[in-house]
C-alpha cells in the first residue's frame, strides 16, 4: 500500500475534512486537493495493477497541475495526454522524477507539424482516424508505437455531450470500417501495434466495459492477433475494492486471451473527489422573497455547472436545514448561479462554503472572466497541514491579455 492513511479509518476521515480552523485564514477563492484521497485512489489502482499485471496511466487532461502530477507519478506507469503541450509538461514531470514511465496520446487534433516531436515524447500514439493514420504514421519512423482508436458504436450514456459513440462521432474508427480496411489492405495489420478505445463517462459499473470488449473481439477477431497493447481508456469511477478486483479480473483475462499489455487511463477517478473549491460570501440580500448570497467565485471557476447545468455539492448544505439560500457567483453573467441550498443558520458575509468533488475538469477549464482571478491552489497533506502551492495575480492576467507590442 502507498500510505498508512487507510490503516486508520478515523485518521483518514480527519484528513478528508476541511475543518473550520483550516478554512478560517484561507484566502478565497481557493482549490484544495487532499493527498489522502489521491492516495486512497492510488491504493485501489495498485490493487488492480498488482493482481492483473495491467498498467496505469493517469489522464492528464483531468488536472495537469504539476503539484498533483508529482504526487501521482511514482505510483503509475506514466501519463495519458491529449496534446503536445500536455505531452511536454508530462514528460518534464517524468524526467524530473527520474525518467521512469511513458506517455500515450490520442486526439482528433494531431497536427502534422507536431508529429515528429510527439513521436520523440510519447511511447504510443493512437491515431483517431484511418486517414490520420495513413497520413502521419509513416513519420513516426519506429520511434513511437502506432495504434488506432476504435469506436465500438455502443452507447451507454443518455447525454450525447459526453457520449463518444453518439451519431456522427468524431472519436475513433468505427469497428466495421476498421475490419473492412484490414481485409482490403493486408499490410495494414502489420503497422497497427495497438488499439485504444474510450467510451465511458463516470461509470459506476464495469458491465459496459465487458460488453465493449466482447464486441471488439467479435468483430475484429484474428486481426487482433498481432497486437502488442490494448488501451481501455478511462471513465470508470472505481470507488471500492470490489470494483478494483473486478476490473483486475477483466484485465487479467484479456491479457491471457490476447497476450498483450493492457493499459487503463483513470482521470476523474483519481482526482475528482480529492478536490474542493472554497469560497466566501461577499454579499447577501433578498430578491422576490428569496435569500441570495453572492460568492467571491462563480461558474467561471466551475464551468461544468453552467455548461452542463450541474448542481455541485456543498459541504455545509443540510437537506433539513431551515434556512434556504440561492448561491450566486460574482460575475455579470445572469446565469452565474450555483443553485439553491439549505443551511442550519442564515449565511453571513465572510462565511466560507466548500464545493465538494470538483477536483477534475474544473481548474483546467476555469477562466478569468470579468477579470476575476483564478483560485489559489492548496494541497492538504497527509500530515494535516495545508500548503499553498500556487497563487495567481494581476501580472498573470496582464500577461494573458497584453499585446506583444506593449
Amino acid at each position: 500500500m502507498l500510505t498508512l492513511v487507510l490503516q486508520n479509518h478515523r485518521e483518514y476521515l480527519r484528513l478528508m475534512l476541511l475543518e473550520p480552523s483550516l478554512l478560517s485564514a484561507l484566502e478565497t477563492p481557493a482549490f484544495i486537493y487532499r493527498e489522502a484521497e489521491i492516495f486512497r485512489r492510488l491504493d485501489l489502482l495498485s490493487m488492480v495493477r498488482e493482481r492483473s499485471g495491467g498498467r496505469i496511466l493517469y489522464s492528464v487532461k483531468a488536472l495537469p497541475f504539476t503539484g498533483v502530477l508529482d504526487l501521482i507519478r511514482p505510483h503509475v506507469d506514466g501519463f495519458a495526454v491529449s496534446s503536445l503541450f500536455e505531452a511536454r509538461l508530462a514528460s518534464e514531470v517524468l524526467r524530473l522524477g527520474g525518467g521512469a514511465g511513458s506517455l500515450h496520446i490520442t486526439t482528433p487534433g494531431l497536427r502534422a507539424r507536431e508529429i515528429e516531436e510527439l513521436a520523440g515524447l510519447c511511447g504510443a500514439i493512437s491515431f483517431n482516424s484511418l486517414e490520420q493514420f495513413r497520413r502521419l504514421q509513416p513519420r513516426l519512423e519506429d520511434r513511437a508505437s502506432a495504434g488506432i482508436r476504435v469506436n465500438p458504436g455502443l452507447s451507454f450514456l443518455n447525454d450525447p455531450r459526453y457520449d463518444p459513440c453518439r451519431p456522427f462521432s468524431k472519436l475513433g474508427v468505427p469497428l466495421d470500417d476498421l475490419a473492412r480496411a484490414l481485409a482490403e489492405d493486408t499490410g495494414l495489420a502489420d503497422r497497427i501495434e495497438g488499439l485504444h478505445f474510450h467510451t465511458l463517462f463516470e461509470s459506476r459499473s464495469l458491465a459496459p466495459l465487458g460488453l465493449t470488449l466482447e464486441k471488439i473481439e467479435r468483430i475484429l477477431g484474428p486481426a487482433m492477433d498481432g497486437l502488442r497493447w490494448i488501451n481501455l481508456g478511462g471513465g470508470h469511477l472505481l470507488e471500492s475494492s470490489d470494483e478494483a478486483w473486478e476490473l483486475a479480473g477483466m484485465i487479467q483475462d484479456l491479457r491471457a486471451r490476447r497476450r498483450v499489455k493492457v493499459f487503463i487511463e483513470p482521470g476523474k477517478a483519481m482526482v475528482g473527489k480529492a478536490g474542493s473549491l472554497v469560497t466566501s460570501v461577499i454579499d447577501r440580500f433578498e430578491r422576490d422573497g428569496k435569500a441570495v448570497a453572492v460568492l467571491d467565485s462563480g461558474v467561471h471557476h466551475l464551468p461544468e455547472v453552467f455548461e452542463y447545468q450541474k448542481t455541485p455539492s456543498v459541504a455545509e448544505h443540510r437537506s433539513d436545514g431551515p434556512f434556504e439560500c440561492l448561491l450566486a457567483g460574482c460575475t455579470c453573467l445572469a446565469g452565474d448561479v450555483f443553485g439553491e441550498y439549505r443551511f442550519a443558520a442564515p449565511l453571513k458575509i465572510g462565511d466560507k462554503l466548500v464545493f465538494e468533488n470538483v477536483g477534475a475538469y474544473s481548474l483546467i477549464k476555469a477562466s478569468r472572466f470579468n477579470g476575476y482571478d483564478l483560485p489559489a491552489i492548496y494541497i492538504l497533506g497527509t500530515d494535516g497541514r495545508m500548503g499553498l502551492t500556487k497563487r495567481f495575480g494581476y501580472e498573470d492576467y496582464r500577461r494573458q491579455w497584453t499585446a506583444e507590442s506593449l
